[in-house]
């Protein structure tokens, strides 16, 4: 099983856009669960699932729950869903309370033993235990990026935030809501590949059919197929997918 944080210090940058899109991107050849850890519930939302979690995160983190009780299938092939409600919010002070307080996500994710093949973690903004706790449990961390000039700023702070997590996970950074009418964007696409070791080259637009999952409540791919947008998720997920190497396993539906 190989997981994938979605993860930024900074909010409204994407990330859980590209979170869903990627999960169903990987659905196609995988047993997928997108972990929704964002206690607005973004992901939840646009995967068109109840926003419950029976006993609270509280008990899911702390075993008292089972992790299996709390998945929900949604209406797409081999992608499921954990999904988050109003007790996310408590989770920090809970794994601050916690013994091996970096490492419950970890323990969570083990015992779901070989029912998925990807992982993919919705991170809240900032940094926090919840953050560290994902890191710390990911093979590779993909950081949306909007082109700006704080975007360098907060990519060093990722990489500052994973250095002191004591975590050697990899980061792979890319361009998200680009507005080519901008300038400033423009010139982001051509030197930023260039100049961040370990930035990819593919670019993800702003554009309305993204906002438009609101709406629809499903991937872009599928109602705005062969676009900019759906092209750079899918072509995002092979870069991801070469380099945490994932595997099929036997079909669990």
């Amino acid at each position: 099983m190989k997981v994938v944080a979605l993860y930024s210090t900074k909010g409204g940058v994407g990330k859980t856009t590209a979170a869903v899109n990627l999960a169903w991107e990987a659905s196609h050849d995988f047993r997928v669960l997108l972990w929704d850890l964002d206690p607005q519930g973004a992901a939840t939302f646009l995967l068109n699932v109840k926003p419950k979690v029976k006993g609270g995160v509280g008990a899911l983190v702390g075993g008292k729950s089972s992790i299996n009780s709390a998945i929900r299938q949604t209406n797409f092939d081999r992608l499921d869903v954990l999904p988050a409600d109003d007790s996310y919010r408590e989770l920090d002070l809970i794994f601050d309370h916690a013994k091996n307080s970096t490492g419950r996500i970890r323990a969570a994710l083990d015992a779901l033993g070989r029912d998925y093949d990807v992982v993919i973690l919705d991170c809240p903004p900032g940094s926090s235990l919840v953050a560290e706790n994902a890191i710390l449990a990911a093979d590779l961390v993909v950081l949306p990026l909007v082109p700006s000039p704080l975007s360098l700023r907060s990519l060093d702070q990722v990489n500052a935030f994973v250095e002191t997590s004591h975590s050697k996970t990899p980061i792979l950074a890319f361009l998200s809501m680009v507005d080519r009418r901008k300038a400033v964007h423009r010139d982001s696409v051509i030197t930023m590949p260039r100049a961040v070791p370990g930035m990819t080259n593919i670019v993800v637009p702003g554009t309305v059919l993204i906002e438009r999952m609101g709406v629809e409540r499903r991937p872009v791919g599928l109602y705005a197929p062969n676009t900019a947008a759906a092209l750079a998720f899918s072509d995002l997920w092979v870069r991801i997918q070469s380099l945490v190497k994932a595997k099929q396993g036997k079909s669990k539906k």
